[in-house]
């Protein structure tokens, strides 16, 4: 799945500054979670990060595992050190209203797989 369709699934935000062709990667994994030990763990490469952590750990931890977008869920936003950190690192960070489950269940519905 295109992030563009992941981004207009969830109804998001485009929170940092990129090349309009970035919209076109594909997004293979997702994984919804709070706990970066749990995505260190379990998360396959070519993923989106869904997250509620606003910190600049959670793109730390994005690009060890070679995460290419994080969703901020619950309306959450980050910093503007987060999103340079981002921008540094060719993450793309979006932004939805949508809580954790609801989002996660949407991709799943459209077949992202996990």
């Amino acid at each position: 799945m295109q992030l563009r369709e992941i981004i207009q699934i969830l109804d998001a935000e485009i929170l940092t500054k990129h090349d309009e062709s970035a919209l076109d990667l594909d997004v293979h994994t997702a994984c919804g979670s709070d706990m970066m030990s749990d995505v260190l763990a379990y998360v396959k490469d070519q993923g989106l990060l869904l997250t509620g952590l606003v910190n600049p750990q959670v793109v730390r931890t994005s690009e060890m595992v070679d995460i290419v977008a994080i969703a901020f869920v619950r309306g959450k936003r980050p910093d503007s050190m987060t999103v340079e950190l981002a921008e540094s690192k060719n993450i793309i960070l979006i932004g939805t209203d949508e809580k954790m489950y609801q989002a996660c269940g949407k991709l799943y519905k459209a077949g992202l797989g996990n």
